[in-house]
């Protein structure tokens, strides 16, 4: 399980991105007078760093550590794409100054499209403030970028509806933003409302590029094993390596299908990314929303523990930062929490700081001895 931009400290090279003094989790306790999390301190969060409201001198029924990026940049592809294996050494391009000239051309003549508004960095929600009424009133979409490698496209889902806006993204992540301009992801922003009163929907769609080479969930199918992806995680990966797949807009709803799918498992990998963290707290600079966000997960992780039979395992981390506290609206360059959990598995064990998230993926591996090449050292010895 993927807890989307929760981090848990800055990385050291995080002043290089702008980033030093962030710690998603630490700095939202900070902020809010502490986190009451019994769930997670059982499994050993509050023996990772400090994080007012966890006391850790708690006994604790897991696993825990951390994990440090070895990739380069801070975004949720790149992120994912580390945790299932695969360490990207070169970082994709970003557009502090808005998208060049030929790039717009090239978005003009391969959608169709008549204009693009904004083109610059922005923040999702005061774009539309700013330019949703001309985008109603011209047609053209709003165009955007941010701190990490995406190119962005709003629209007003009775001006451009859902269907055609996925298309226009495809079509420029096919055919625009390739080979010097391949950022990680082109990403749908749909919105509703009247001017004044507009609101991003959940219908967001995520087009990454595809991993360059196999992931853990690319061995695990090749070698029969059901794997299932929730959330995000499936636009992630770009569909690739799961044999069901299941889209979920909320973090209610993928804890929902988590436990579900959980129930009906006898045997397979699950793999799950919760959004609302990242998507509707951290980029909006809302510590006090992402504390309840962390409370109400909190709250359902004893639901998620209980599929658990004998010989199951859960590790829950992370992707990457999203520190609500700090001056940016982007991601934050911080480790991710490393937190497993199995019925039958060790307690109280400290996993360290792992060196890459790519140690998660080799643990996959190895926990259905499936032979691969993954970046990584597994730590499932240490947990069973």
């Amino acid at each position: 399980m993927v807890l989307d931009g929760v981090g848990i400290g800055e990385l050291p090279d995080a002043p290089f991105y702008g980033d030093q003094g962030t710690n998603t989790i630490g700095n939202t306790a900070r902020i809010v007078g502490g986190l009451h999390l019994p769930h997670l301190e059982r499994l050993g969060l509050g023996r990772i760093a400090p994080v007012k409201g966890l006391d850790p001198r708690n006994p604790v029924e897991g696993c825990f550590g951390r994990m440090a990026e070895r990739s380069k940049g801070k975004d949720s592809t790149t992120g994912h794409w580390e945790i299932g294996g695969i360490i990207t050494e070169r970082a994709y391009p970003l557009y502090p100054n808005g998208f060049p000239v030929d790039v717009i051309r090239s978005f003009l003549d391969t959608t169709g499209c008549k204009g693009v508004l904004g083109n610059k960095p922005a923040s999702g929600t005061e774009i539309i403030k700013e330019l949703g009424a001309e985008h109603v009133r011209t047609g053209s979409p709003i165009v955007y970028t941010s701190g990490d490698s995406v190119l962005q496209i709003a629209a007003h889902e009775e001006v451009i509806p859902l269907e055609l806006l996925y298309k226009i993204c495809m079509v420029t992540r096919q055919k625009v933003m390739v080979g010097e301009h391949a950022v990680g992801r082109v990403i749908a922003r749909p919105f509703t409302g009247q001017t004044g009163d507009f609101q991003r929907t959940p219908n967001r769609r995520d087009f990454s590029l595809e991993p360059p080479s196999d992931t853990m969930l690319d061995l695990l199918k090749r070698e029969g094993i059901e794997t299932v992806g929730i959330g995000k995680v499936v636009d992630l990966f770009a569909g690739r390596g799961f044999s069901r797949t299941i889209i979920t807009k909320s973090n209610s709803a993928g804890v929902e299908a988590i436990v579900s799918e959980g129930r009906a498992m006898t045997t397979g990998f699950i793999m799950a990314n919760l959004v609302d963290f990242d998507m509707l707290y951290g980029h909006r600079q809302d510590p006090e929303g992402f504390g309840r966000a962390l409370e109400e997960f909190d709250r359902v992780l004893p639901d998620i523990l209980s599929v658990l039979n004998k010989g199951d395992m859960l590790i829950l981390t992370a992707d990457h930062g999203n520190d609500p506290t700090d001056s940016s609206t982007d991601h934050s360059r911080e480790y991710v929490p490393l937190l497993t959990y199995s019925p039958s598995g060790k307690k109280e064990v400290d996993l360290g700081t792992r060196r890459s998230f790519a140690d998660a993926g080799k643990t996959v591996a190895e926990f259905f001895r499936v032979p691969n090449g993954l970046s990584g050292t597994s730590f499932l010895s240490m947990t069973q």
